[in-house]
């Protein structure tokens, strides 16, 4: 449900809860020996695996999230590496919004480890009361170790500020009209969430030097220095409005990979993780019923150059044989064109795929595509069966190779697969394995 308005609400009932160090916390929450540790979950842990989640051990240790695990080593010789584990981080997700959901239904999921509740309609509750049981019961109810700063404003983008701000003053913190000058006044303006190196320089540039400067800024005048309408809603942002509280807004899917040095000595890894990429956007759009009408390929290479390629098509798809094909055809026509080696090389470094422009499957006009409607019953039937009896259980001529490239991929932005649905069903305590029990991770 989109609860944005251009309403000014003064009263500071959107609450923001932040996970602290989730990923890394739920390793520490099911492992004790984990804990008071420096402990990071990695995409994997080959000498050159990316660290994507630090605990807050690693991070006194001056390392940072991005750090290749080599690198990591050498500054933290002590460091625990550990390989994430989705289906673990799901399940303490789902149980976490559960328990937003005991004070209030208008919970926005906005990530695996950040929420937005919304208490605006909700006038007999009080915010402060609300954000330390929440604290206290996430601890009770979901696990010891799982640790949330949760901020209270006006509007969800403030709220996200106080929980970040409020995590150095004991993981609370209000933002209001009558504080909050003084809070802006402190910060820098890379101390924004969304506001990067970049376009503090730009603004910078035309004399907005601070967060508070940029309150007070008018929206036109933001608009001009943001050359976009993004500038109003900045201004919108620091100034009550809401902006920020919309649920499940899809405008465009991508799957996107990097290539570690070892993986890219092999060309058909190469082109099973094409194809993997392709799959996984097959199964999230047959999952929201929708069809692409826009494709985007992206390789970037060890040189530091890259090829990207985005078209239109009239017809919509939806499956990642054609996905493949389409591109496939471009890539094999800007090859005879140019004249140049091949796109799809051992050189690459990361690949990206991506469909946006989106047609919902019932507002299609059937009769137009005759074979459409077998097509989706067909994926539908399929993905189902993955589903419910394991991945491995039917699979098709395209996706029989010798080993499976990508295992199962969690980001802090992927929580717009689940539905109503997986909020509701519930969910195993997440325990240590028992002996001889293996968890599988990716």
């Amino acid at each position: 449900m989109n609860q944005n308005s251009i309403q000014v609400k003064a009263e500071p009932r959107v609450l923001f809860v932040d996970m602290n160090s989730f990923f890394a916390r739920c390793e520490q929450q099911v492992n004790f020996w984990l804990r008071n540790r420096p402990v990071g979950v990695c995409v994997y842990t080959g000498k050159y695996g990316c660290v994507i989640s630090l605990s807050t051990e690693a991070k006194e240790r001056g390392l940072k999230a991005g750090m290749r695990l080599n690198d990591v080593m050498a500054i933290c010789p002590d460091f625990i590496p550990v390989e994430s584990n989705p289906v673990r981080y799901r399940e303490f997700h789902t149980k976490i919004i559960n328990v937003l959901k005991q004070y209030c239904q208008d919970v926005v999921p906005k990530s695996i480890d950040e929420a937005i509740i919304n208490l605006t309609n909700y006038d007999h509750s009080d915010p402060l009361t609300i954000a330390r049981k929440i604290k206290r019961e996430i601890l009770e109810k979901v696990g010891d170790y799982l640790e949330c700063s949760v901020g209270i404003a006006p509007n969800a983008f403030l709220a996200k500020l106080a929980s970040v701000r409020g995590k150095k003053t004991g993981g609370l913190m209000m933002i209001n009209p009558q504080n909050i000058d003084e809070i802006l006044s402190g910060l820098k303006l890379g101390d924004l969430p969304g506001i990067g190196a970049n376009m503090s320089y730009r603004l910078e540039r035309a004399g907005v030097k601070t967060p508070l400067e940029m309150r007070h800024t008018s929206p036109e005048r933001l608009k001009a220095i943001f050359k976009s309408i993004d500038g109003i809603y900045w201004h919108y942002r620091l100034n009550f409005i809401e902006t920020n509280i919309v649920a499940h807004d899809y405008r465009g899917m991508q799957a996107m990979r990097q290539i570690s040095a070892e993986k890219r000595k092999n060309i058909e890894y190469i082109d099973q993780l094409f194809m993997t990429l392709c799959l996984t956007l097959e199964k999230r759009m047959v999952h929201h019923k929708f069809y692409c009408k826009s494709i985007g390929f992206t390789a970037r290479y060890e040189d530091g150059t890259r090829w990207d390629d985005g078209f239109a098509i009239t017809l919509p798809v939806q499956d990642a044989v054609n996905l493949m094909r389409m591109i496939r055809l471009r890539v094999e026509k800007f090859e005879k064109l140019s004249g140049t080696g091949p796109v799809f090389n051992n050189d690459i470094t990361q690949m990206r795929v991506a469909v946006t422009n989106f047609v919902n499957t019932g507002n299609m006009f059937y009769s137009l595509f005759d074979d459409i409607e077998r097509q989706d019953t067909a994926l539908k039937t399929m993905h189902e069966i993955k589903n419910k009896f394991g991945s491995d259980k039917l699979i098709r001529a395209m996706e029989m190779t010798d080993s499976k490239v990508i295992k199962d991929v969690i980001g802090f932005g992927s929580v717009k697969d689940l539905t109503d649905l997986d909020y509701k069903m519930p969910v195993a305590e997440p325990s240590n394995p028992s002996p001889g029990e293996e968890y599988i991770e990716y």
